[in-house]
């Protein structure tokens, strides 16, 4: 199965936590990495803090949605990752973006496509990079999703 998984930081040294972020994925039993966005820079939506670094990657996987999405946490765990509220700055964040074309609502535990992916420029604009004529089940393609996502402050970093 194909798997999309979002990487984002913005405390610490972010940019250090994405790039281990996507060698952990590289090592993660079950699954091989096929592709990585570049890395983005973007403004915190409905959050606070410094800037974010963002990036997307593509993994192959024979791990099932729920299993996928325990190895993500237990990376993000691997980097402090802590959750006192909503939208809280972090070590690191990983969504389970897209799941093959499946359309997963186990709510609150996992909803694929990751809710608000089709509306945040720090998701489709990395995507847009990687896999241009990618579409989001129910959504739509993301070049026309990133198109009308707006200025949301996404700069792609050298």
């Amino acid at each position: 199965m194909i798997a999309w998984v979002g990487i984002g930081a913005n405390l610490g040294d972010a940019r250090a936590n994405v790039l281990d972020a996507i060698e952990r994925l590289s090592r993660l039993p079950g699954a091989r990495l096929l592709q990585t966005s570049p890395l983005y820079r973007t403004a915190p939506i409905d959050s606070s803090g410094d800037d974010y670094v963002n990036a997307v990657a593509m993994l192959d996987t024979n791990l099932d949605a729920h299993a996928l999405l325990r190895a993500l946490f237990a990376i993000e765990q691997a980097h402090g990752r802590e959750r006192p509220y909503r939208n809280a700055p972090r070590t690191l964040d990983l969504d389970l973006l897209l799941y093959g074309d499946q359309v997963i609502d186990d709510a609150p535990t996992l909803i694929v496509p990751h809710p608000r992916m089709h509306e945040r420029a720090f998701v489709l604009a990395p995507l847009a990079d990687v896999a241009p004529d990618l579409v989001i089940p129910g959504r739509g393609a993301v070049t026309a999703l990133l198109a009308d996502a707006g200025d949301q402050g996404v700069a792609r970093l050298a």
